[in-house]
């Protein structure tokens, strides 16, 4: 099965992503703050700060995530519960900005997040979670065909 495949490219792109939101944030606070961009009356530095920490911020989630999945591909076994939640998460937010990303930034963009999107998605569903086994029956109840049959005497 392609799972294992799956989950490392999802973790690549993943952590490629962190790296690049993150970089991303750092220059758009450099341009605030060298520019003296102001937003309905916010002080400069307190734009550039948050551009920074909201960039660290989303770039870490997206790195743990990425290393979420590389776990998964690297033990070929199914996250834990708040693994699967976080990646969950991920999900979500890729589905959202890809919605968002249509209109301000294009369809690449769009386009770009439903890959990552699909790739998580993939990885969940190949991944199921796995279930505790139930235990096995006597075989001595199994072959006399009743439970409390009295015995022949």
């Amino acid at each position: 099965m392609a799972r294992r495949p799956v989950a490392a490219v999802a973790a690549v792109t993943l952590m490629l992503e962190a790296v690049g939101i993150a970089l991303l944030n750092w220059i758009l606070g450099l341009v605030v703050d060298r520019q003296q961009m102001s937003m309905g009356g916010l002080d400069t530095d307190a734009m550039s700060i948050g551009a920074w920490v909201a960039g660290g911020l989303f770039g870490l989630y997206l790195l743990v995530c990425g290393v979420v999945l590389l776990r998964t591909a690297v033990r070929d076994r199914a996250p834990g519960r708040l693994a699967r939640i976080l990646l969950i998460t991920c999900a979500v937010v890729h589905g959202l900005l890809g919605a968002f990303a249509v209109g301000l930034v294009g369809w690449l963009a769009f386009g770009w997040l439903m890959v990552v999107l699909g790739l998580i998605v993939l990885t969940l569903l190949g991944y199921e979670p796995e279930r505790p086994a139930e235990p096995a029956e006597p075989a001595a109840e199994a072959a006399g065909g009743g439970h409390d049959a009295p015995s022949p005497a």
